[in-house]
């Protein structure tokens, strides 16, 4: 009955749960053993949090059974990305080696939240250290190792959020939160065959998060399905009084969410021109399969230095975030190779009036985009321009200084705080994933969530798993 369960989406569990096929303790302890068994496999586990979660779901079991269920989520459990803050003893070791023992007396509002809803934390997942904060080149900046992709332990799983990738893509949790500066949560989503929505900058409570860029910083959904990213994000969204980025006006998902008409949506002009061959025939089908739906039309955002002005912010607020770490010397504990002497020290030195001049720009570059969007419900773009990289080499880094058709996307999203969810749109000829997003104006989440449901409702990459309950290929041998 166990690996029945596995890769169900949420609303398939829920089910399972209210009709009594599944108890939520024989659910996570399912989930519990496959993390425990299958987590250091992936390098995707840091700490399994097994009685925490254990008397959750008694508790949500007593509950249901009670007749007060509380949703979707009640006895379904989940993984942290370990940037989240978790009483009880439990580490938050923030990916890095230095904060290994590091604990907290207080819950991330996220992880309240998701308590709240009745769903069990069943571990903290690995994650780039201080989530890329120090300018990591190479995927072996973790604690616990580069987390292995499930398609192929050869490969990467992508972003700092890498961890949750690879929990989620290898059956070992349903869901799990990870976090996005700048690409941390679509990379990863890319990379594993996985549906992985950033929120609009402020949808979701940072509280008891790690801060790497305070004006840039998101936590989401890595999750099976862009129904299941809107299930979630229902219930860890809204305002905090802990968080005074967070907005006053409350989000409720609408899972039937459509414009009473077929969908407009843009395709940047040249956004295909660095893609892989896998990617740019993927996409253009998935642009076919839109056709159905939607009237798709090439567009163009307005000339502008998208990519440096997101940059800037980014050095100089995750400067400002660990200037006590880079002063003592922290950076040289830890475990990624390949930057040493290089990004992290150049930081500090970029010029308070860049810094202001930055963030001049990004509100006139906000009200630039808001404008050309304004005529379309999304705009969609390859997640990535390529499928997961070799685990042991370095990845391309972005560039600081020029904006390619790859950056576009990632440096407008993040810098403007838009929503965007990353889809499965195929698999290249190593079988690896590729990913499509669909990026909304802000606050217009459950408008990019529709069109990627119903873009899924066409298509059945999202059904396929490396390995479905177990693990995929073997370790490559070194």
């Amino acid at each position: 009955m166990a690996d029945s369960f596995i890769y169900k989406p949420i609303r398939e569990l829920a089910e399972l749960i209210t009709s009594r096929q599944v108890s939520p303790v024989e659910l996570t302890q399912t989930f519990l053993d496959r993390l425990e068994e299958f987590g250091p496999h992936y390098n995707a586990l840091v700490t399994l949090t097994r009685e925490r979660a254990l008397g959750r779901a008694r508790q949500a079991e007593s509950q249901i059974h009670a007749g007060n269920t509380r949703g979707l989520l009640h006895g379904i459990p989940w993984g942290a990305k370990d940037l989240l803050a978790t009483s009880g003893g439990i580490p938050t070791t923030w990916g890095a080696a230095p904060f290994k023992d590091q604990q907290f007396d207080y819950d991330a509002t996220v992880v309240t939240r998701l308590e709240s809803a009745g769903a069990p934390l069943a571990g903290k997942l690995a994650m780039i250290e201080l989530a890329g904060g120090m300018g990591y080149i190479h995927p072996d900046a973790s604690l616990t190792g580069p987390p292995k992709n499930p398609w192929d332990t050869g490969r990467w799983t992508g972003g700092s959020s890498s961890g949750s990738g690879a929990a989620v893509a290898a059956g070992l949790v349903p869901f799990a939160i990870g976090s996005e500066t700048w690409g941390s949560i679509l990379i990863p989503a890319n990379n594993c065959g996985l549906a992985g929505l950033r929120p609009t900058y402020g949808r979701v409570s940072r509280h008891g998060a790690m801060a790497l860029c305070w004006t840039l910083d998101k936590l989401g959904p890595l999750c099976l399905t862009a129904d299941d990213c809107g299930i979630v994000l229902d219930a860890i969204a809204g305002p905090d009084g802990n968080d005074p980025s967070t907005f006053s006006e409350p989000f409720n998902y609408d899972s039937s969410a459509a414009p009473a008409r077929r969908f407009r949506i843009g395709v940047p002009k040249g956004v295909l021109d660095e893609a892989s061959e896998a990617v740019k025939g993927n996409f253009e089908a998935a642009v076919g399969t839109l056709a159905d739906i939607a009237d798709v039309e090439e567009m163009e955002f307005p000339e502008f230095p998208y990519v440096e002005i997101t940059s800037v912010i980014l050095m100089v607020e995750s400067a400002s975030a660990f200037e006590d770490f880079l002063a003592e010397g922290g950076p040289l504990e830890l475990s990624g190779t390949g930057w040493h002497g290089r990004s992290p020290y150049a930081r500090p030195a970029v010029l308070a009036t860049d810094y202001i001049k930055a963030l001049r720009l990004r509100g006139v570059m906000a009200r630039q985009v808001d404008e050309t969007m304004a005529k379309y419900d999304a705009i969609a773009a390859p997640t990535a321009n390529n499928a997961a990289t070799p685990i042991d080499e370095e990845f391309r880094s972005r560039s600081m200084t020029s904006a390619g058709a790859g950056d576009l996307m990632g440096s407008i999203g993040n810098g403007c705080g838009l929503p965007s969810i990353s889809v499965p749109s195929g698999f290249d000829g190593d079988g690896l994933p590729t990913g499509i997003q669909f990026m909304a104006r802000a606050y217009d989440e459950n408008v990019c969530l529709a069109v990627a449901r119903e873009y899924q409702a066409r298509t059945e990459w999202h059904t396929r798993h490396p390995g479905e309950a177990s693990p995929a290929k073997p370790d490559r041998e070194e």
